[in-house]
Protein backbone atom coordinates (compact mmCIF):
# COMPACT_ATOMS: atom_id res chain seq x y z
CA UNK A 1 0.00 0.00 0.00
CA UNK A 2 1.35 3.40 -0.96
CA UNK A 3 2.05 5.61 2.03
CA UNK A 4 2.49 8.95 0.26
CA UNK A 5 -0.76 10.67 -0.53
CA UNK A 6 -0.87 14.44 -0.94
CA UNK A 7 -4.21 16.20 -0.96
CA UNK A 8 -3.95 18.88 -3.61
CA UNK A 9 -4.54 22.35 -2.31
CA UNK A 10 -4.17 21.51 1.35
CA UNK A 11 -4.07 24.52 3.63
CA UNK A 12 -0.33 24.06 4.02
CA UNK A 13 -0.08 25.42 0.48
CA UNK A 14 -2.47 28.28 0.60
CA UNK A 15 -2.04 30.21 3.81
CA UNK A 16 1.51 31.41 4.13
CA UNK A 17 0.39 35.01 3.63
CA UNK A 18 -2.28 34.97 6.32
CA UNK A 19 -1.65 36.27 9.80
CA UNK A 20 -2.66 33.26 11.86
CA UNK A 21 -3.34 33.08 15.53
CA UNK A 22 -3.94 30.22 17.91
CA UNK A 23 -2.86 28.54 21.07
CA UNK A 24 -0.05 26.05 21.52
CA UNK A 25 -1.11 22.46 22.02
CA UNK A 26 -2.58 21.90 25.41
CA UNK A 27 -5.03 24.45 26.72
CA UNK A 28 -6.06 25.02 30.28
CA UNK A 29 -8.12 22.46 32.14
CA UNK A 30 -11.82 23.30 32.37
CA UNK A 31 -13.05 21.43 35.37
CA UNK A 32 -15.61 21.15 38.07
CA UNK A 33 -13.77 19.98 41.15
CA UNK A 34 -11.35 17.30 39.91
CA UNK A 35 -13.40 16.47 36.81
CA UNK A 36 -12.45 17.82 33.39
CA UNK A 37 -15.42 18.08 31.03
CA UNK A 38 -14.95 17.92 27.26
CA UNK A 39 -17.85 18.84 25.01
CA UNK A 40 -17.81 16.91 21.74
CA UNK A 41 -19.79 17.48 18.52
CA UNK A 42 -19.95 14.95 15.69
CA UNK A 43 -22.33 14.35 12.77
CA UNK A 44 -23.52 10.77 13.24
CA UNK A 45 -27.10 10.88 14.46
CA UNK A 46 -28.19 7.24 14.17
CA UNK A 47 -27.07 3.63 14.16
CA UNK A 48 -23.62 2.09 14.64
CA UNK A 49 -21.82 5.38 13.93
CA UNK A 50 -23.54 7.19 16.76
CA UNK A 51 -22.93 4.23 19.08
CA UNK A 52 -19.28 4.14 18.09
CA UNK A 53 -18.68 7.58 19.56
CA UNK A 54 -20.57 6.66 22.75
CA UNK A 55 -18.36 3.58 23.14
CA UNK A 56 -15.14 5.41 22.25
CA UNK A 57 -15.84 8.21 24.72
CA UNK A 58 -16.60 5.65 27.43
CA UNK A 59 -13.33 3.80 26.71
CA UNK A 60 -11.37 7.05 26.98
CA UNK A 61 -13.13 7.96 30.23
CA UNK A 62 -12.21 4.54 31.62
CA UNK A 63 -8.54 5.30 30.96
CA UNK A 64 -8.88 8.89 32.22
CA UNK A 65 -11.16 8.80 35.30
CA UNK A 66 -10.93 12.56 35.72
CA UNK A 67 -12.43 13.23 32.26
CA UNK A 68 -16.10 13.39 31.33
CA UNK A 69 -17.07 13.70 27.65
CA UNK A 70 -20.42 15.27 26.87
CA UNK A 71 -21.50 14.25 23.35
CA UNK A 72 -23.84 16.07 21.00
CA UNK A 73 -24.65 14.58 17.58
CA UNK A 74 -25.55 17.19 14.97
CA UNK A 75 -27.20 16.42 11.64
CA UNK A 76 -24.57 16.71 8.91
CA UNK A 77 -26.25 19.47 6.87
CA UNK A 78 -26.66 21.58 10.02
CA UNK A 79 -23.11 21.13 11.32
CA UNK A 80 -21.27 23.95 9.51
CA UNK A 81 -23.77 26.67 10.40
CA UNK A 82 -24.26 25.57 13.99
CA UNK A 83 -20.55 25.22 14.58
CA UNK A 84 -19.76 28.62 13.09
CA UNK A 85 -22.34 30.24 15.34
CA UNK A 86 -20.82 28.53 18.38
CA UNK A 87 -17.29 29.52 17.41
CA UNK A 88 -18.28 33.13 16.84
CA UNK A 89 -20.07 33.24 20.19
CA UNK A 90 -16.92 32.21 22.04
CA UNK A 91 -18.66 29.15 23.49
CA UNK A 92 -17.69 26.41 21.04
CA UNK A 93 -17.48 22.66 21.71
CA UNK A 94 -14.05 21.56 22.91
CA UNK A 95 -13.87 18.89 20.18
CA UNK A 96 -15.50 19.59 16.85
CA UNK A 97 -15.70 18.05 13.42
CA UNK A 98 -13.33 19.50 10.83
CA UNK A 99 -12.71 18.77 7.15
CA UNK A 100 -9.53 20.77 6.59
CA UNK A 101 -9.02 23.05 3.62
CA UNK A 102 -10.11 26.66 3.54
CA UNK A 103 -12.91 26.03 6.03
CA UNK A 104 -10.46 25.08 8.75
CA UNK A 105 -8.04 27.80 7.64
CA UNK A 106 -10.72 30.42 8.22
CA UNK A 107 -11.32 29.05 11.73
CA UNK A 108 -7.58 29.16 12.42
CA UNK A 109 -7.27 32.69 11.05
CA UNK A 110 -9.99 33.76 13.47
CA UNK A 111 -7.99 32.32 16.38
CA UNK A 112 -10.62 29.66 17.16
CA UNK A 113 -8.62 26.41 16.83
CA UNK A 114 -5.86 24.98 18.98
CA UNK A 115 -2.38 24.40 17.56
CA UNK A 116 -1.87 20.64 17.96
CA UNK A 117 1.59 20.44 16.43
CA UNK A 118 3.48 19.53 19.60
CA UNK A 119 0.63 17.57 21.16
CA UNK A 120 0.15 14.85 18.56
CA UNK A 121 2.16 11.73 19.30
CA UNK A 122 4.62 10.20 16.86
CA UNK A 123 2.36 7.13 16.77
CA UNK A 124 -0.60 9.26 15.66
CA UNK A 125 1.42 10.99 12.96
CA UNK A 126 2.73 7.69 11.62
CA UNK A 127 -0.69 6.04 11.63
CA UNK A 128 -2.49 8.70 9.58
CA UNK A 129 0.44 9.50 7.32
CA UNK A 130 0.04 12.21 4.71
CA UNK A 131 -3.71 12.60 5.32
CA UNK A 132 -2.61 14.75 8.27
CA UNK A 133 -1.55 17.40 5.75
CA UNK A 134 -5.22 18.24 5.10
CA UNK A 135 -5.24 19.88 8.54
CA UNK A 136 -2.02 21.85 8.19
CA UNK A 137 -2.16 25.63 8.16
CA UNK A 138 1.06 27.58 7.64
CA UNK A 139 3.11 24.53 8.61
CA UNK A 140 1.23 23.84 11.84
CA UNK A 141 -1.38 21.20 12.57
CA UNK A 142 -4.92 21.98 13.70
CA UNK A 143 -6.76 18.68 13.36
CA UNK A 144 -6.56 14.90 13.23
CA UNK A 145 -8.12 12.84 10.42
CA UNK A 146 -10.31 9.83 11.16
CA UNK A 147 -11.49 8.94 7.64
CA UNK A 148 -10.34 9.40 4.05
CA UNK A 149 -13.31 9.85 1.74
CA UNK A 150 -12.51 9.79 -1.98
CA UNK A 151 -15.58 9.96 -4.18
CA UNK A 152 -16.91 8.16 -7.22
CA UNK A 153 -20.12 6.60 -8.44
CA UNK A 154 -21.75 3.88 -6.36
CA UNK A 155 -24.19 1.71 -8.28
CA UNK A 156 -26.54 -1.27 -8.09
CA UNK A 157 -25.07 -4.07 -10.18
CA UNK A 158 -28.49 -5.80 -10.18
CA UNK A 159 -30.16 -2.76 -11.74
CA UNK A 160 -27.33 -2.40 -14.24
CA UNK A 161 -27.84 -6.02 -15.27
CA UNK A 162 -31.60 -5.53 -15.52
CA UNK A 163 -31.05 -2.56 -17.84
CA UNK A 164 -28.45 -4.34 -19.94
CA UNK A 165 -25.47 -2.26 -18.77
CA UNK A 166 -22.67 -4.81 -18.84
CA UNK A 167 -19.63 -2.76 -17.85
CA UNK A 168 -19.15 0.31 -15.63
CA UNK A 169 -18.91 3.51 -17.70
CA UNK A 170 -15.38 4.85 -18.15
CA UNK A 171 -16.30 8.00 -20.13
CA UNK A 172 -19.11 10.53 -19.90
CA UNK A 173 -20.45 9.27 -23.24
CA UNK A 174 -20.65 5.76 -21.78
CA UNK A 175 -22.32 7.11 -18.64
CA UNK A 176 -24.96 8.86 -20.76
CA UNK A 177 -25.54 5.62 -22.66
CA UNK A 178 -25.99 3.72 -19.38
CA UNK A 179 -28.42 6.41 -18.19
CA UNK A 180 -30.56 5.90 -21.29
CA UNK A 181 -30.67 2.13 -20.78
CA UNK A 182 -31.67 2.52 -17.15
CA UNK A 183 -34.36 5.05 -17.99
CA UNK A 184 -35.72 2.73 -20.70
CA UNK A 185 -35.92 -0.06 -18.10
CA UNK A 186 -38.05 2.16 -15.84
CA UNK A 187 -35.22 2.98 -13.46
CA UNK A 188 -34.12 6.48 -12.44
CA UNK A 189 -30.48 6.47 -13.62
CA UNK A 190 -28.77 8.68 -11.02
CA UNK A 191 -30.01 9.85 -7.63
CA UNK A 192 -28.92 13.26 -6.42
CA UNK A 193 -29.96 15.06 -3.23
CA UNK A 194 -30.00 18.56 -4.67
CA UNK A 195 -32.15 19.80 -1.78
CA UNK A 196 -28.99 19.75 0.34
CA UNK A 197 -26.98 21.59 -2.36
CA UNK A 198 -23.60 19.94 -1.86
CA UNK A 199 -24.51 16.62 -3.59
CA UNK A 200 -25.44 18.53 -6.74
CA UNK A 201 -22.32 20.68 -6.40
CA UNK A 202 -20.18 17.53 -6.31
CA UNK A 203 -21.05 17.01 -9.97
CA UNK A 204 -19.50 20.36 -10.81
CA UNK A 205 -16.48 19.58 -8.62
CA UNK A 206 -15.78 16.40 -10.56
CA UNK A 207 -16.25 18.03 -13.95
CA UNK A 208 -13.78 20.69 -12.77
CA UNK A 209 -11.38 17.96 -11.64
CA UNK A 210 -11.36 16.67 -15.22
CA UNK A 211 -11.31 20.10 -16.93
CA UNK A 212 -8.67 21.85 -14.78
CA UNK A 213 -5.04 20.93 -14.23
CA UNK A 214 -3.63 20.33 -10.77
CA UNK A 215 -1.70 23.60 -11.02
CA UNK A 216 -4.91 25.53 -11.68
CA UNK A 217 -6.69 23.83 -8.79
CA UNK A 218 -3.81 24.59 -6.43
CA UNK A 219 -3.61 28.21 -7.58
CA UNK A 220 -7.32 28.74 -7.01
CA UNK A 221 -6.89 27.45 -3.45
CA UNK A 222 -4.94 30.60 -2.63
CA UNK A 223 -6.70 33.06 -4.94
CA UNK A 224 -10.17 31.63 -4.29
CA UNK A 225 -11.19 32.81 -7.74
CA UNK A 226 -12.20 31.09 -10.97
CA UNK A 227 -10.25 33.02 -13.60
CA UNK A 228 -8.93 30.11 -15.69
CA UNK A 229 -11.14 29.13 -18.68
CA UNK A 230 -11.35 25.55 -17.40
CA UNK A 231 -13.85 26.58 -14.71
CA UNK A 232 -16.24 27.78 -17.40
CA UNK A 233 -15.58 24.65 -19.42
CA UNK A 234 -16.48 22.50 -16.41
CA UNK A 235 -19.80 24.31 -16.07
CA UNK A 236 -20.60 23.89 -19.75
CA UNK A 237 -19.80 20.18 -19.56
CA UNK A 238 -22.07 19.85 -16.55
CA UNK A 239 -24.88 21.72 -18.33
CA UNK A 240 -24.59 19.39 -21.32
CA UNK A 241 -24.84 16.43 -18.96
CA UNK A 242 -27.85 17.86 -17.12
CA UNK A 243 -29.56 18.32 -20.49
CA UNK A 244 -29.55 14.52 -20.95
CA UNK A 245 -31.91 14.27 -17.92
CA UNK A 246 -29.89 11.71 -15.97
CA UNK A 247 -31.26 12.39 -12.49
CA UNK A 248 -34.14 11.04 -10.43
CA UNK A 249 -37.56 12.61 -10.68
CA UNK A 250 -37.90 15.39 -8.10
CA UNK A 251 -34.16 15.71 -7.53
CA UNK A 252 -34.46 19.36 -6.51
CA UNK A 253 -36.50 18.38 -3.45
CA UNK A 254 -34.58 15.18 -2.68
CA UNK A 255 -32.45 15.12 0.46
CA UNK A 256 -29.07 13.43 0.46
CA UNK A 257 -29.04 10.99 3.36
CA UNK A 258 -32.20 11.25 5.43
CA UNK A 259 -34.79 8.51 4.90
CA UNK A 260 -35.76 6.06 2.18
CA UNK A 261 -36.68 8.91 -0.16
CA UNK A 262 -33.21 10.48 0.00
CA UNK A 263 -30.73 9.96 -2.80
CA UNK A 264 -28.89 7.33 -0.73
CA UNK A 265 -32.25 5.77 0.12
CA UNK A 266 -33.25 5.54 -3.53
CA UNK A 267 -30.13 3.52 -4.25
CA UNK A 268 -30.56 1.48 -1.05
CA UNK A 269 -34.07 0.48 -2.12
CA UNK A 270 -33.32 -0.11 -5.82
CA UNK A 271 -35.27 2.96 -6.92
CA UNK A 272 -32.24 4.48 -8.68
CA UNK A 273 -29.20 2.98 -10.32
CA UNK A 274 -26.37 5.23 -9.16
CA UNK A 275 -25.21 8.00 -6.84
CA UNK A 276 -22.08 10.18 -6.94
CA UNK A 277 -20.85 10.27 -3.36
CA UNK A 278 -17.89 9.92 -1.02
CA UNK A 279 -16.64 6.75 0.66
CA UNK A 280 -19.08 7.09 3.56
CA UNK A 281 -21.93 6.12 1.21
CA UNK A 282 -21.95 2.31 1.78
CA UNK A 283 -22.60 2.86 5.49
CA UNK A 284 -25.38 5.39 4.84
CA UNK A 285 -26.95 3.12 2.22
CA UNK A 286 -26.83 0.15 4.60
CA UNK A 287 -28.72 2.14 7.22
CA UNK A 288 -31.51 2.77 4.68
CA UNK A 289 -32.04 -0.71 3.21
CA UNK A 290 -35.19 -2.57 4.32
CA UNK A 291 -33.17 -4.85 6.62
CA UNK A 292 -30.60 -2.14 7.54
CA UNK A 293 -27.83 -4.35 6.18
CA UNK A 294 -25.24 -3.67 3.52
CA UNK A 295 -26.60 -3.53 -0.03
CA UNK A 296 -25.35 -6.83 -1.43
CA UNK A 297 -25.07 -5.68 -5.05
CA UNK A 298 -23.44 -2.31 -4.35
CA UNK A 299 -20.41 -1.60 -6.52
CA UNK A 300 -18.32 1.43 -7.47
CA UNK A 301 -16.51 3.05 -10.37
CA UNK A 302 -14.45 6.27 -10.59
CA UNK A 303 -15.83 9.46 -12.08
CA UNK A 304 -15.62 8.99 -15.86
CA UNK A 305 -13.14 10.63 -18.18
CA UNK A 306 -14.19 13.85 -19.90
CA UNK A 307 -12.75 14.65 -23.31
CA UNK A 308 -10.60 17.74 -23.76
CA UNK A 309 -9.76 18.40 -20.13
CA UNK A 310 -6.41 19.21 -18.52
CA UNK A 311 -6.92 17.12 -15.36
CA UNK A 312 -5.28 13.74 -14.90
CA UNK A 313 -7.71 10.92 -15.70
CA UNK A 314 -6.76 9.12 -12.46
CA UNK A 315 -7.21 12.12 -10.17
CA UNK A 316 -9.90 11.88 -7.52
CA UNK A 317 -12.12 14.35 -5.68
CA UNK A 318 -12.52 13.60 -2.02
CA UNK A 319 -12.34 14.69 1.55
CA UNK A 320 -10.83 13.91 4.93
CA UNK A 321 -13.05 13.89 7.98
CA UNK A 322 -11.38 14.70 11.24
CA UNK A 323 -11.59 16.60 14.49
CA UNK A 324 -10.07 19.73 15.95
CA UNK A 325 -9.86 21.29 19.39
CA UNK A 326 -11.32 24.69 20.23
CA UNK A 327 -8.56 27.14 21.11
CA UNK A 328 -9.71 27.30 24.75
CA UNK A 329 -10.33 23.57 25.16
CA UNK A 330 -8.77 21.70 28.09
CA UNK A 331 -5.43 20.04 27.33
CA UNK A 332 -7.15 16.65 27.57
CA UNK A 333 -8.75 17.39 24.20
CA UNK A 334 -5.45 16.57 22.48
CA UNK A 335 -5.26 13.28 24.39
CA UNK A 336 -8.66 12.33 23.04
CA UNK A 337 -7.62 13.13 19.46
CA UNK A 338 -4.58 10.87 19.84
CA UNK A 339 -6.88 8.20 21.25
CA UNK A 340 -9.19 8.44 18.22
CA UNK A 341 -6.49 7.28 15.81
CA UNK A 342 -5.15 4.35 17.78
CA UNK A 343 -5.32 1.24 15.61
CA UNK A 344 -8.11 -0.54 17.49
CA UNK A 345 -10.27 2.58 17.54
CA UNK A 346 -9.71 3.23 13.83
CA UNK A 347 -10.58 -0.40 13.03
CA UNK A 348 -13.79 -0.03 15.03
CA UNK A 349 -14.49 3.28 13.28
CA UNK A 350 -14.12 1.73 9.82
CA UNK A 351 -16.44 -1.11 10.81
CA UNK A 352 -19.09 1.09 12.42
CA UNK A 353 -19.20 3.63 9.59
CA UNK A 354 -18.47 1.15 6.77
CA UNK A 355 -15.86 3.54 5.39
CA UNK A 356 -12.11 4.02 4.94
CA UNK A 357 -10.15 4.85 8.11
CA UNK A 358 -7.43 7.49 8.01
CA UNK A 359 -5.03 5.14 9.79
CA UNK A 360 -3.19 3.06 7.24
CA UNK A 361 -2.57 0.53 10.00
CA UNK A 362 -6.34 -0.07 10.23
CA UNK A 363 -7.22 -0.32 6.53
CA UNK A 364 -6.95 -4.13 6.52
CA UNK A 365 -10.41 -4.29 8.14
CA UNK A 366 -12.02 -2.89 4.97
CA UNK A 367 -13.90 -5.83 3.42
CA UNK A 368 -16.78 -4.19 1.55
CA UNK A 369 -16.15 -4.88 -2.18
CA UNK A 370 -17.12 -1.37 -3.25
CA UNK A 371 -14.87 0.25 -0.65
CA UNK A 372 -11.98 -2.02 -1.59
CA UNK A 373 -12.30 -0.72 -5.14
CA UNK A 374 -12.36 2.87 -3.84
CA UNK A 375 -9.25 2.22 -1.74
CA UNK A 376 -7.40 0.68 -4.69
CA UNK A 377 -8.17 3.68 -6.89
CA UNK A 378 -7.19 6.06 -4.08
CA UNK A 379 -3.82 4.40 -3.60
CA UNK A 380 -3.13 4.67 -7.37
CA UNK A 381 -4.40 8.24 -7.79
CA UNK A 382 -1.74 10.78 -8.83
CA UNK A 383 -3.45 13.36 -6.63
CA UNK A 384 -6.64 13.82 -4.62
CA UNK A 385 -8.36 17.21 -4.49
CA UNK A 386 -10.34 18.26 -1.42
CA UNK A 387 -14.02 19.12 -1.97
CA UNK A 388 -14.08 22.57 -3.52
CA UNK A 389 -16.41 24.07 -0.92
CA UNK A 390 -13.97 22.84 1.75
CA UNK A 391 -10.87 23.90 -0.14
CA UNK A 392 -12.05 27.44 -0.82
CA UNK A 393 -13.66 28.15 2.55
CA UNK A 394 -17.24 28.43 3.70
CA UNK A 395 -18.23 31.75 2.11
CA UNK A 396 -16.85 30.99 -1.34
CA UNK A 397 -17.95 27.37 -1.06
CA UNK A 398 -21.54 28.30 -0.22
CA UNK A 399 -21.69 30.67 -3.21
CA UNK A 400 -20.35 27.93 -5.46
CA UNK A 401 -22.87 25.36 -4.23
CA UNK A 402 -25.84 27.71 -4.61
CA UNK A 403 -24.78 28.63 -8.14
CA UNK A 404 -24.54 24.97 -9.14
CA UNK A 405 -28.00 24.23 -7.73
CA UNK A 406 -29.33 27.19 -9.72
CA UNK A 407 -27.99 25.48 -12.83
CA UNK A 408 -29.68 22.21 -11.83
CA UNK A 409 -32.92 24.17 -11.40
CA UNK A 410 -32.61 25.82 -14.80
CA UNK A 411 -32.06 29.26 -13.25
CA UNK A 412 -28.33 29.63 -13.88
CA UNK A 413 -25.57 28.79 -16.31
CA UNK A 414 -21.83 28.10 -16.44
CA UNK A 415 -20.92 31.78 -16.43
CA UNK A 416 -23.14 32.28 -13.41
CA UNK A 417 -21.07 29.75 -11.44
CA UNK A 418 -17.82 31.56 -12.28
CA UNK A 419 -19.34 34.95 -11.49
CA UNK A 420 -20.75 33.79 -8.15
CA UNK A 421 -17.41 32.40 -6.99
CA UNK A 422 -15.45 35.45 -8.07
CA UNK A 423 -17.95 37.79 -6.38
CA UNK A 424 -17.76 35.80 -3.13
CA UNK A 425 -13.96 35.68 -3.27
CA UNK A 426 -13.80 39.46 -3.71
CA UNK A 427 -15.73 39.88 -0.45
CA UNK A 428 -13.75 37.36 1.58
Amino acid sequence: MRRTKILAGSTAILLSALALSGCAAGGSSSSTGDTVTLTFWHNSTTGPGKQYWVDTAAAFEAQHPNVKIEIQSVQNEEMDGKLQTALNSGDAPDIFMARGGGKLADVVKAGQAMDLTSGLTDASKTAVGSSLSAFEVDGKNYGVPVAVLPSGIFYSSDLFAKAGVTTPPSTIAELESADQKLRSAGIDPIAVGAKDAWPAAHWYYNFALRACSKDVLDAAASSRSFDDPCWLEAGKNLQDFINTQPFNNGFLTTAAQQGAGSSAGLLANHQAGMELMGAWDPGVIASLTPDTKALADLKWFPFPAVSGGQGDAGAMMGGVDGFSCWVNAPKECVDFLNFMVEKSNQEAYATAFQTLPASQEAQSVVTDPALKDVLAAYNKAPYVVVWLDTLYGQNVGNALNVAVVDMFAGKGDAQGIVDAVNAAAAKS
